[in-house]
């Protein structure tokens, strides 16, 4: 194993700055050291020592953005205990001017600045610290230096259990958990675990290494499963482009905590990726190779191929771009399409799950308020951002995730209709070529003038972008299914409706817990979040069971009285049952419908397998 795999040294290694003489060369790197005494109380203690420092004043700050995060996240709430010497070891006055930086002056070219982290949120954008792991996203654990930003890092961590490993995208410095980082951005990109974690690692066929790392409470066997999984997926996804990104230093790295006491999660970044769940690999079914497909596919879209609004990524702010429909949204249907062609989920599983996104996004009111651009900057306030007055997402947003993803879905399906020997993957790859290879980030009009590229038609690709991608429009999906002898329809056209919504049971209180629909017979009938159904026609609502009888004893189109409480005041009002509005997707042969050969050919050329595909052990 490399360096970062090697046991610790017995005890508890001391903290040690590093000093650099005033005659050293120019831009002497950052040095960061990091302990981690306080464990059982979610602290450590870190420093950061500067050196060959201009005159004036020395601002250090904490992020306020985080890699792979479009919204802002305070991490500086976290830091407290700040403290500052110079060189010569004697203290420096701390000032704070605002929530997120610190300033000295006085110093003679050197600042070693010292404080205490708070850290207990194990996911993609924030840190933990406990007796069982240290899981640190950067921008959450290490202050920075303005001006600084290009300066090479030099990081050491301490800790005292001889168990722990470090899994990190960092370059081995030599010694014991020493590594280094060429910058800024690198740093911040590079999520650490230090725990007593699993490993399992094989080779790509141009000799690069895979490695996966992984905290959990499982056997060698749950391993041993998830990373032949894992080994299938990642073969899949090579295979779409033809060859892996080269991963600097030759080695990318899944990094995952399975454990309840953390939150579950899944954050890119360019040489590894972080996935946290809650629940364990046996316990979970292996569901959470469906994160690792996702995360794994944005080493090309995303991490190389990237939006320009996100060069160079910016730590102080909040960073929008009007293309999270691509990179995220067809990510998304890579990561689900991968595990079906793998083999890793079962053709029906991965149909049945399509059915439900195309649900979803097909009868989302808020189309009607944006496109999936205008849906993109909504990010910034819903990429785990954090906010205590309530909101009308339900209504007004639809996720660029399953957005993005049926309009993948519908431009796969109409190239491969409408265009000889062209696909989705082909279209990928062209952009990865332009703009992955080359890592020249792209522009809305890049990605327009990528699909012109691949079709040889300017007027179809301008058609697309505008109805699709500009207006938010969709397709009709069930001849574009039928081309692969799939057949779209209501799951059960009989079944009677109010909406879509979610109920809280307080005792024998049905409360309405989501915001109803716009157009849906609840919202029409005026009832809202935080509503208490009473009855629905003759029957009486003390539970989601009896409301569910209400729905099975009528029909769609029938008239009823819904009798509820709002704000204290009772209410009654009546309303028009509608029909469910659920989708399914069956194939032509369990449809007993007659199906071609073209069907077959077209729905292999896609899914790459049959659909009596058997679940993978």
């Amino acid at each position: 194993m490399k360096n970062q795999f090697a046991a610790l040294a017995s005890g508890l290694a001391a903290v040690t700055l590093t000093v650099i003489s005033p005659a050293a060369a120019e831009n002497a790197p950052v040095v960061y050291d990091a302990s981690f005494e306080n464990a059982a109380h979610h602290e450590a203690r870190i420093t950061a020592s500067f050196r060959d420092l201009a005159e004036g004043p020395f601002v250090f700050r904490m992020s306020r953005a985080s890699p792979g995060r479009y919204a802002l996240h305070e991490f500086a709430k976290n830091v407290y205990e700040v403290s500052a010497v110079d060189g010569g070891g004697h203290a420096l006055k701390v000032e704070q001017r605002d929530p997120y930086s610190w300033r000295v002056e006085g110093h003679d070219g050197a600042v070693t600045v010292s404080y205490t982290l708070y850290a207990d949120r194990a996911d993609g954008t924030y840190s933990q610290i406990d007796r069982t792991h240290a899981h640190l996203n950067m921008p959450a654990t290490f202050v920075w230096a303005e001006g600084l930003e290009d300066r090479a890092i030099e990081i050491s961590f301490a800790v005292a259990d001889r168990r722990w490993k470090a899994a990190t995208q960092l370059q081995p410095a030599g010694g014991r958990l020493r590594f280094t980082a060429p910058n800024l951005q690198y740093l911040m990109d590079s999520p650490t675990e230090l725990s007593a974690f699993d490993l399992r690692s094989w080779k790509l066929s141009d000799g690069q290494t895979i490695r996966l790392a992984v905290h959990h409470d499982g056997n060698d066997e749950d391993m041993d499963r998830y990373a032949a999984k894992a080994q299938k997926i990642v073969a899949e996804q090579v295979a779409v482009f033809g060859a892996a990104p080269k991963f600097d230093h030759g080695v990318y790295t899944f990094i995952a905590d399975y454990l309840p006491h953390v939150a579950g999660d899944g954050m890119e970044h360019r040489n590894s990726t972080i996935i946290t769940s809650t629940s364990g690999l046996y316990e979970a079914d292996f569901a959470q190779i469906s994160t690792l497909s996702h995360e794994f596919f944005h080493v090309w879209n995303v991490e190389r191929m990237r939006p320009a609004e996100l060069e160079p990524f910016d730590f102080s702010r909040a960073n929008p771009t009007p293309s999270l429909w691509f990179a995220e949204g067809f990510t998304n249907y890579y990561g689900d399409i991968a595990r079906a062609r793998s083999g890793v989920t079962p053709v029906d599983d991965y149909l049945d799950d399509l059915a439900k996104t195309l649900t979803f996004i097909i009868n989302a009111p808020g189309r009607e308020v944006g496109s999936p651009q205008s849906m993109s900057l909504e990010a910034a306030f819903v990429d785990a951002a954090r906010a205590i007055d309530p909101d009308n997402r339900a209504n007004m947003f639809v996720s660029y995730y399953p957005y993005g993803e049926v309009i993948a879905l519908a431009l796969d399906l109409t190239l491969r209709t409408q265009f000889e020997d062209v696909s989705l993957d082909d279209y990928m790859r062209h952009l990865w070529k332009l703009h992955g290879v080359t890592e020249k980030p792209y522009t809305h009009d890049d990605l327009r003038k990528g699909l012109t590229d691949v079709t040889g038609d300017a007027g179809f690709a301008a058609a697309f972008f505008a109805s699709y991608i500009e207006d938010g429009d969709l397709p009709d999906f069930a001849p574009l299914l039928a081309a692969a002898g799939l057949k779209l329809e209501a799951d059960d056209p009989e079944k009677a409706s109010l909406g879509r919504v979610a109920f809280e049971e307080k005792g024998d209180a049905l409360l309405i817990a989501s915001n109803t629909l716009t157009g849906t017979p609840l919202y029409k009938a005026g009832l809202d979040r935080g509503d208490e159904i009473l009855s629905v026609g003759r029957f009486t609502i003390d539970s989601k069971a009896d409301y569910e009888k209400a729905m099975k004893r009528h029909n769609p189109g029938e008239e009823a009285v819904i009798r509820f409480t709002s704000r204290g005041e009772e209410f009654t009002a009546k309303t028009i049952f509608a029909a469910d509005k659920t989708l399914k997707i069956t194939p032509y042969e369990e449809a007993e419908i007659e199906i071609t050969d073209a069907q077959k050919a077209f729905r292999k050329s896609w899914l790459k397998t049959e659909i009596d595909a058997g679940k993978e052990d």
